[in-house]
């Protein structure tokens, strides 16, 4: 789905499409956060990860271009009572703060080439130096499977993808392969993924 009246559509059911505990590859991570840090969630749809991230302490912003989504993320927060701003806008689009970030979370948001390009450049110029970059995406072995992920074979992600798009960034991890997925209604099943720890150099 590829515009954000169609996220609004989805998002409008009620329950939450993707469940409301955080994506498990971020969760792993928990031991390398520290209350305090500036965290962007960057297609955060209904906030799951952004307010577990919040939850964790950190400054999180949550960004989403369904205008449904970020009221949902923002009311998701306002339960569990924690801070967390919520921003409606395009990830292609917004305008990054420059070092604003120690770390970003890119879970499951899969972009058109040029605008994905766009989303990264933005990304790598909103990390501080020593901010890490987490993402997990689908690859083109997940068409055919059940489990969740674009239809359209240019939004999905490959280990090349990742590496031509922030080959200014430090490796830490770097996978591709399968996982089982338990993320509401919308992830269910084996998935082939990339998942991708980055860090800026500094």
């Amino acid at each position: 789905m590829s515009t954000s009246l169609a996220w609004d559509e989805r998002y409008g059911g009620g329950d939450f499409q993707f469940g409301e505990a955080p994506n498990l590859y971020l969760e792993s991570l928990a031991p390398r956060l520290r209350p305090g840090m500036r965290a962007l969630a960057l297609g955060d749809g209904e906030g799951r990860n952004g307010a577990w991230l919040a939850g964790q302490g950190l400054a999180v912003t949550s960004l989403d271009w369904s205008p449904v989504g970020s009221a949902k993320a923002a009311a998701l927060a306002a339960r569990r009572g924690v801070a967390m701003a919520c921003v409606t806008a395009d990830a292609s689009a917004w305008t990054y703060p420059e070092a604003g970030f120690e770390l970003v979370a890119w879970i499951y948001l899969h972009l058109p080439p040029a605008d994905r390009a766009a989303a990264a450049a933005g990304v790598v110029r909103a990390l501080a130096p020593g901010g890490m970059l987490a993402l997990e995406c689908f690859t083109p072995a997940q068409q055919g499977r059940r489990s969740g992920g674009p239809k359209m074979p240019d939004l999905l992600w490959s280990r090349t993808i990742v590496e031509q798009l922030f080959g200014g960034l430090e490796v830490l991890e770097l996978l591709e392969g399968t996982v089982r997925l338990d993320e509401g209604p919308r992830h269910q099943g084996p998935a082939e993924v990339v998942r991708a720890l980055l860090r800026k150099p500094g």
